[in-house]
């Protein structure tokens, strides 16, 4: 056999190898016995247009590849797809925010309740056993105290609504310290605008109330029923995340990732403990000096307890409002005892409960509680500090040792 030479337009001496390939998958038509010749002509146009595409007599150069990664129209197509991408998920975040709330919210939830599930499941439990304890024990106490709590909340709401007209009639006596009070700052005007007596803005303010009172009961169902689900899966949730990051980090991440968690844990116990401390304070105070709606307050001021820097102070505000209607010097006495209590819980009841979980400085908290609540209300106050915490044990652990080896 004889070398064959090149040809410059790959025809004379048989077509090049893409020609042949196409010579292969382009079939003939039978017309009858014989070839289609209409097939044949088409056949023979597509080997000579391929076999002159793949020639070299090209006088501007072959074409390169189809798809060119530095190209400028591809890197600006794959960032304006990027961009769009990005202001969809951002609109889905910000459509769906309620939802993502309760969501972050039942999951902060599990976080804290983890370390009893896990002592329950280190006794000998299962940990479906474990978290049906929890839960049930949650539901039980909760239930408990609503049904212990309700006929007093009641009749002193009941209390507080018979004595609302007198309550009034002190606000237009200028003689007296609430009067004085209302002349300042309109304090009638402005509960008289809210709840006007033509009808309508009080029937708006029943039917906005029942609106409220609804919302609250089923968000509160959905954080139930996610908190028992997230309890039971927990441990697979932490194994899938960790399956995503690289195998390199992955040591580091679970240790990061079991640091953040505990100390999520210890401070969403704590501060439990903590607001439960501070209502019972409170109740105690009040029946001791006398003071209206005591079991209503103490329940006001622990679940403001749970909101960091601001929410003890506002409890305190509203039993100094509620004992000015007693006496001065009542009043003054309980302002007293919560700059004290506030003091106390500061410096001695933090340290000792939360511990070192948390080590967030004073301006940092102040700052995280401030954009927690701008974004997402009081949920938002309650996880902030814990979230600042996270960063800024992130931030110490990867991104400060990398700046510092740069």
């Amino acid at each position: 056999m004889g070398q064959q030479h090149s040809d410059p337009g790959g025809l004379e001496h048989g077509p090049s190898r893409p020609a042949a390939r196409s010579r292969r998958k382009l079939p003939v038509r039978a017309a009858g016995n014989g070839a289609d010749p209409v097939g044949a002509d088409l056949v023979g146009e597509a080997h000579e247009t391929t076999a002159a595409i793949n020639g070299e007599d090209r006088p501007i150069g072959r074409p390169d590849a189809l798809l060119d990664s530095r190209s400028p129209f591809l890197v600006g197509m794959m960032g304006a797809a990027g961009v769009a991408v990005m202001v969809a998920l951002v609109e889905v975040i910000v459509t769906a925010r309620a939802v993502l709330v309760l969501i972050g919210l039942a999951l902060f939830i599990a976080v804290g309740l983890a370390p009893v599930v896990s002592w329950l499941v280190r006794r000998g439990l299962p940990r479906w056993a474990a978290v049906t304890v929890v839960c049930v024990s949650l539901l039980g106490v909760t239930g408990g105290f609503l049904a212990a709590a309700i006929p007093t909340l009641v009749s002193q709401a009941t209390a507080f609504a018979a004595q609302a007209p007198a309550l009034l009639r002190s606000l237009t006596d200028h003689a007296s310290l609430l009067g004085k009070l209302n002349d300042r700052f309109h304090v009638q005007q402005s509960i008289e605008h809210s709840v006007s007596t033509d009808g309508t803005a009080l029937l708006g303010g029943v039917l906005g109330a029942s609106v409220i009172v609804l919302n609250v009961a089923s968000s509160t169902l959905v954080v139930v029923v996610l908190l028992m689900y997230f309890l039971s899966a927990l441990p697979q949730l932490r194994v899938g995340l960790h399956r995503l990051v690289p195998n390199s980090r992955r040591a580091r991440v679970i240790q990061l990732s079991d640091e953040i968690a505990a100390r999520v844990g210890s401070y969403v116990l704590g501060t439990a403990v903590l607001a439960l401390i501070a209502g019972t304070v409170t109740f105690i105070w009040m029946l001791s000096l006398g003071l209206p709606y005591p079991l209503l307050l103490a329940i006001l001021v622990a679940l403001l307890d749970l909101v960091p820097v601001i929410g003890s102070t506002i409890g305190g505000i509203a039993v100094f409002l509620v004992a000015l209607t007693v006496s001065l010097p009542v009043a003054l006495a309980s302002a007293v005892f919560f700059v004290l209590y506030r003091l106390t819980e500061d410096y001695l009841l933090v340290p000792k409960i939360v511990g070192r979980a948390v080590q967030v400085s004073a301006l940092a908290t102040v700052v995280a509680v401030l954009f927690g609540g701008a974004l997402f209300g009081v949920i938002g106050a309650i996880v902030a500090i814990p979230a600042t915490a996270a960063v800024q044990l992130i931030v110490r652990e990867v991104a400060i040792p990398r700046l510092d080896r740069a």
